[in-house]
């Protein structure tokens, strides 16, 4: 048997962490819960070492280079900028070896930024949770029925499936190529959900609202509930109705309350429109005037980044 074979042969192989991160702290407990030997993990900053403490009580905390030493599957839990410099660092300190695998959990990169471990002998993946995280305990319970986006080879395909089962979650297969959309998608819906809400949250306040949240969270519950059961069939309100007098006033006193929201309203509300005409919930003839009052208006330009 390969020496690279060797993690692939063991059911539970020693797992390192490099970044005790939101990510990387989380789910390296969750393999520890699940049987599977963390060998170490690393993590300098302040709020690192409180995770490991919380999280990891019984792992040493160790260099970078000396967590990739001790590991059989080796995880990079760093930033999305961070991971090439870090891979690199790696190899050149000579800490991948031929009878690793390195993986790491970033959705917006594949293999590509593996290269330097796999010119090394090691064999890599990249292994996403489709989850928002904390960096707390509670991240821990919503782990069961995640689903992760994984590009792997072939070979270590069966690795990842064990893996990504003893977190509870589900694989879907990402072609490499396919990885920036992949991620993209999840952060159009995931991170701008989050901007949408606190928008939709600041613009109660701005009309009076003392607690906007308590208005907000069944509505939001029932629109996502929705939209996840039937697409666009979900549609409400005035765009997927062509109302353009009501959007007309909605436009008006955004521009003179909040400005800074009409950008992301209008572009929001023609994509809506978009998506209204193409499931038939309006007909183009319909949608021509709400069309033409969302084309009267120019969002202001925004002021350069200094």
């Amino acid at each position: 048997m390969s020496a690279r074979a060797r993690p692939l042969a063991r059911a539970n192989p020693a797992v390192g962490v490099i970044g005790a991160g939101r990510v990387g702290a989380v789910l390296a407990a969750a393999l520890a819960a699940a049987g599977y030997p963390i060998s170490a993990v690393s993590g300098s900053s302040p709020a690192s070492r409180d995770r490991i403490r919380r999280l990891l009580p019984a792992v040493p905390r160790r260099p970078a280079a000396e967590v990739a030493a001790a590991a059989e599957v080796l995880i990079v839990a760093v930033p999305d900028d961070a991971l090439p410099m870090v891979v690199a660092e790696l190899v050149a300190a000579g800490a991948i070896r031929p009878d690793q695998v390195v993986t790491h959990i970033s959705g917006a990169h594949g293999l590509a930024v593996l290269a330097p471990a796999a010119r090394a002998g090691a064999a890599t993946l990249a292994l996403h949770p489709a989850m928002t995280f904390t960096g707390d305990a509670a991240d821990l319970d919503r782990l069961p029925g995640t689903s992760y986006g994984v590009t792997a080879a072939a070979h270590l395909r069966p690795l990842a499936t064990r893996l990504v089962g003893a977190l509870g979650g589900a694989v879907e297969w990402v072609a490499e190529t396919d990885r920036p959309l992949y991620h993209a998608a999840l952060a159009h819906g995931a991170n701008h959900l989050v901007t949408l809400v606190n928008e939709a949250t600041d613009r109660l306040r701005d009309a009076g609202v003392d607690d906007p949240v308590r208005v907000l969270a069944p509505l939001l519950h029932a629109a996502l509930d929705n939209a996840l059961a039937r697409g666009d069939a979900a549609l409400t309100g005035p765009v997927s109705r062509g109302d353009a007098g009501t959007v007309a006033r909605h436009l008006d006193r955004l521009a003179r309350t909040a400005p800074e929201s009409l950008p992301s309203y209008l572009a929001l509300a023609r994509r809506t429109a978009d998506r209204a005409i193409a499931a038939g919930r309006l007909t183009a003839a319909e949608a021509v005037p709400l069309l033409d009052v969302l084309a009267s208006v120019t969002a202001p330009a925004r002021e350069p980044v200094r």
